[in-house]
């Protein structure tokens, strides 16, 4: 009796640059085929990644490719249309099997039906996993069957039901893979990814780790250093109570089902207290809301939620736009909020929304101005949690904050960095200055900038805007579009 030669299948990956946890991965390997582990850069997929993203990449890659290697196996890389590589490798394999893990925004979503229903018309089988969320945005609606549109119901909602079915262990590497005989790649110099002229990442590599490694050791030391308090402590950007995940989160080097069960050992161990896990388990939801918001709103991305604000009285000012993302805007702590995303591609989310508010209703410039700004300058810029956030901030998004909630950035300062250490950190200019002095550089004697070797217009710039006049302007903008809601003064 003669035994038939294993297929041999293809695992394509995508937004999930890891081995555990990869249910894809994992079916591939059980399935006994012949595996060949591609990664295709395709410059017309929808949403191609921004600069910052770029590098994270290239990182991310070259991290799986080491993994593989590790194993015995090889990460192919291509270049090209997703549909011709595709029959490209499948001629070179006699592969026979597709599997890919699910994506979710509604571009991805026509691509990979149009991408399934021609491989399939072609004989070749193809398995899509989930793994991207801790449930996939079509497994909770309301009672009457109709999508969320505020995220506290949805939340409720979604921990119903991992109470009620579970989200299943974390998967391990799978064991025994058998990869198929080795094929053409490109190299990853070749996807030129990194910056060079200049290269503005370069401060990147020594505060960020790429890959599943690099994701692991992070909420390792998260859970150690900053853990416990994290629900108030998130708040105060000079702490060391924000995870940091964010980007190893955006391309899959962890996975949200990892995070939880991290959080539920440490919540047992008594790393976290009950309040702080369950808080951190509320950001993993607002995640989720936010693809789950994509996902039933296909224009979400571009169009604000609510109708009424669709012609809002946007004011077109590029020196002020270049200005704020200069970090010169002579509010320090929107400064210092700017400067940390372009010196590290990450921003506090505190601080993020001081920023974003201060776009939107001190400049009253279009929220999709700063959306694309965050697309290309961070590391975790993702296409739905970037039109959430901005949405929100804007006040016309689901569940989003009323508009005449302008958060003041002087009081922001004061409140959440108190001792100056994160204005200090990234607007050193006025470091010298008394701490009372640090949330307006302007409102100090003349004698004591003049010790502190401030002189504001020149060594700092003075403020763009006045608080006051720039926030009854946007009220007065807004007047026509009243909503509930108390100003944070």
């Amino acid at each position: 009796m003669s035994t038939s030669e294993p297929s041999n299948a293809i695992l394509l990956f995508r937004d999930d640059l890891r081995l555990s946890d990869h249910p894809a991965l994992t079916a591939a390997a059980q399935s006994g085929q012949c595996l060949t582990c591609a990664f295709i850069l395709d410059p017309n997929a929808p949403y191609p990644p921004g600069g910052a993203r770029r590098w994270w990449l290239h990182h991310a890659l070259n991290a799986l490719t080491a993994q593989l290697a590790d194993l015995g196996g090889k990460l192919v890389l291509r270049t090209g249309a997703t549909a011709d590589v595709l029959a490209d490798l499948r001629k070179e394999t006699g592969a026979t099997h597709i599997y890919w893990s699910r994506r979710y925004t509604p571009d991805e979503i026509a691509s990979d039906t149009a991408l399934k229903a021609d491989l399939t018309a072609a004989g070749c089988t193809v398995q899509s996993h989930p793994g991207r969320y801790l449930l996939e945005p079509w497994r909770v609606t309301t009672k009457s069957g109709t999508p969320f549109k505020v995220f506290s119901p949805f939340w409720r909602a979604s921990r119903d039901e991992i109470r009620a079915v579970g989200l299943g262990d974390p998967l391990p590497v799978p064991k025994n893979i058998t990869f198929a005989d080795e094929v053409a790649t490109a190299s990853l110099e070749d996807f030129d990814l990194l910056p060079t002229a200049p290269n503005w990442a370069k401060g990147f590599e020594a505060l960020w780790h790429p890959g599943e490694e690099g994701a692991m050791a992070r909420l390792d030391a998260f859970l150690e250093e900053g853990a416990q308090g994290y629900a108030k402590g998130r708040d105060f950007p000079a702490e060391p109570h924000t995870s940091r995940l964010s980007p190893y989160l955006q391309s899959g080097n962890i996975s949200p089902r990892q995070i939880w069960a991290a959080l539920d050992r440490a919540e047992h161990l008594g790393q976290m207290s009950g309040r702080d896990a369950e808080k951190f388990r509320a950001e993993l939801g607002w995640r989720d809301f936010a693809a789950y918001l994509l996902f039933h709103n296909r224009d979400f991305e571009d169009t604000e939620f609510q109708p009424k604000f669709r012609s809002f009285p946007w004011r077109h000012d590029t020196d002020a736009l270049i200005a704020w993302q200069r970090g010169q805007s002579g509010y320090p702590i929107v400064d210092a909020g700017m400067r940390e995303l372009w010196q590290t591609g990450y921003m506090h989310n505190r601080v993020r929304m001081v920023v974003a508010s201060f776009l939107v209703k001190h400049l009253r410039i279009d929220w999709r101005a700063g959306r694309d700004w965050f697309w290309d300058t961070l590391l975790d810029g993702d296409l739905a949690s970037n039109a959430a956030s901005w949405q929100w901030v804007a006040g016309c998004g689901a569940d989003a904050a009323p508009y005449f909630r302008v958060f003041n950035p002087m009081t922001q300062a004061e409140k959440f960095d108190p001792d100056g250490g994160y204005i200090r950190q990234y607007v050193p200019e006025i470091a010298a200055l008394p701490d009372r002095y640090l949330a307006a550089p302007w409102k100090a004697p003349e004698d004591v900038r003049a010790k502190a070797g401030v002189e504001i217009g020149r060594t700092y710039p003075a403020p763009m805007v006045d608080h006051a006049t720039a926030r009854r302007a946007a009220l007065e903008a807004f007047e026509s579009l009243p909503s509930p809601g108390d100003d944070l003064v």
